[in-house]
């Protein structure tokens, strides 16, 4: 029942910036964690960074640190993905995702998460 509705994607070039926004269906929604994954061509899913459902932790992906953040805006039920110096090893389609409510543990896993959204592509030119 949870639906998810990522947007902001688009065609960029390196060092450009994004902001991804991930809009969530279920309320409350400050019960959810959001968790942000992305997939490149012929490869798998991989972890990009999550929030926890209190707002007071976040995690990423070793790829992503000190370029992307996580954030979120209780009031509007969206989360976020703020992309800075974007680079062409970032182009794929990045997904958001929920796990069950109040779940706050392992969320750089695939499993952890029961909802996903359709994704938005990303392509950064050199």
């Amino acid at each position: 029942q949870v639906q998810l509705a990522e947007s902001g994607g688009g065609l960029v070039q390196a060092g450009d910036s994004l902001r991804l926004s991930c809009t969530v269906s279920e309320r409350p929604f400050s019960s959810y964690a959001v968790g942000w994954f992305r997939q490149a061509p012929g490869k798998g899913r991989e972890f990009v960074g999550a929030i926890s459902w209190s707002g007071g932790n976040t995690l990423s992906g070793e790829s992503a640190k000190g370029r992307f953040t996580v954030s979120r805006d209780n009031a509007k039920n969206t989360a976020y993905l703020q992309m800075n110096n974007l680079k062409p090893e970032d182009t794929a389609i990045y997904y958001c995702a929920v796990p069950p409510i109040f779940s706050d543990y392992d969320l750089d896993r695939e499993l952890t998460y029961d909802f996903w959204g359709k994704g938005t592509q990303v392509t950064v030119s050199s």
